[in-house]
């Protein structure tokens, strides 16, 4: 690739990387998922109250509290209205919620942060005369690896919140073979949806996706997490991934330090 291509694919990438965080991490790339503790014991779980705004906002990360994240609150910039996240198969609109950090089920309050990953710094080649077409790449691909997360915590009453996880799941496998999506005004459609290992909390699932858009290829990811009558819900996407279409791992670190403050 030469260096001119390079510097217009960062260029691009940078712009579609803004737009997603814009609609909140929009696209997805689901996997099995799997259990956690407590999990199979949910049925005998006593209904829940659901927290207020003020409870979950407690509880939703803070600047400091991921290393080598940057964690805020989101703003109007970031969200994006349920009745603007449309499917073409009404079964898979619990997932498209949840790629566009949506609310799922019946969430009586909900906050959300929005964590993205800070750069890693490669100081192997600092001349740019001594840099091959190969080196700028590689380069490129390093600052691009990084991965951008909506978080939403959502709290419910009785047994919305193992309802909607539940919910969640079964869009996923009636959707495995793929569906079209519209957020807002940017169409795409998710050509894999698969489970991924979990976990945390008493009950949580994964997916990756993979959705198409203009002949690009994006690897996403939504993770759910509960806890008791509180769902922690993750929609994220790696620049470098847009880039080359490759898949990305888990934000593991995030959904870890989430899951800790949920108890």
């Amino acid at each position: 690739m030469r260096t001119s291509a390079i510097r217009r694919t960062a260029v691009a990438v940078t712009a579609v990387s803004l737009a997603l965080l814009a609609t909140a991490c929009s696209g997805s790339e689901g996997g099995g998922g799997d259990k956690a503790k407590g999990g199979s014991s949910a049925a005998a779980e006593p209904a829940g109250k659901a927290l207020t705004a003020a409870d979950l906002e407690k509880l939703a990360l803070a600047e400091g509290e991921v290393k080598g994240h940057k964690v805020t609150k989101t703003g109007p910039e970031d969200e994006v209205a349920g009745d603007k996240v449309v499917v073409d198969k009404a079964e898979c609109k619990p997932l498209a919620d949840a790629v566009a950090a949506v609310p799922l089920g019946e969430a009586r309050a909900t906050v959300k942060r929005k964590v993205i990953e800070e750069p890693k710094k490669d100081d192997a080649a600092t001349e740019l005369g001594d840099l091959t077409d190969k080196d700028v790449e590689d380069a490129l691909g390093a600052a691009l690896d990084m991965t951008a997360t909506m978080v939403s915590l959502s709290s419910y009453d009785g047994k919305g919140a193992e309802e909607a996880v539940a919910g969640l799941r079964t869009a996923a496998g009636a959707c495995a073979g793929g569906f079209g999506m519209t957020m807002g005004t940017d169409k795409s459609k998710v050509v894999k949806v698969e489970e991924i290992k979990a976990s945390g909390g008493q009950e949580a699932a994964a997916w990756a996706l993979v959705s198409e858009q203009d002949g690009q290829r994006m690897p996403h990811k939504v993770v759910l997490v509960r806890q008791g009558s509180t769902i922690a819900s993750f929609s994220s996407i790696n620049l470098g991934s847009i880039a080359s279409g490759k898949d990305f791992p888990l934000p593991t670190a995030v959904i870890d330090a989430q899951a800790a403050k949920l108890g």
